[in-house]
């Protein structure tokens, strides 16, 4: 069983930075892929971006790439997404995501968080 806190969210002005955070619980954390998702007031669920369970290989949606980093600390249990040059379209409920053990990339999700509102004001 894994459980996923995720933190950091905030009010920021458009061109500014946060840095989220996600808690993992339990000991097969450093084994799973972990994903950051996103979602808009009246939009669907979408990926932002995944890490594996090494930390060396990511993967970014293509509205985020170059602004957006995800890394892990598998010492801490934590992944975490810096967020720069942030706009109004970034503006969401972000979660945390767990994919299965030793799979990459993910494509099925085990665990999730309760996510953490970022908003973007212009």
């Amino acid at each position: 069983q894994v459980q996923l806190v995720e933190s950091g969210g905030g009010l920021v002005q458009a061109g500014g930075s946060l840095r989220l955070s996600c808690a993992a619980s339990g000991r097969t954390f450093s084994s799973r892929t972990m994903n950051w998702f996103r979602q808009a007031p009246g939009k669907e669920r979408e990926f932002v971006a995944a890490i594996s369970w090494s930390g060396i290989s990511t993967n970014y949606a293509a509205s985020v790439k170059g602004r957006f980093t995800i890394s892990r600390d598998n010492a801490k249990n934590t992944v975490y997404l810096q967020m720069r040059r942030l706009n109004a379209d970034d503006t969401a409920v972000y979660y945390c995501a767990a994919g299965p053990e030793a799979t990459w990339p993910a494509r099925e999700y085990d665990y999730w968080g309760q996510g953490t509102q970022v908003t973007v004001s212009s």
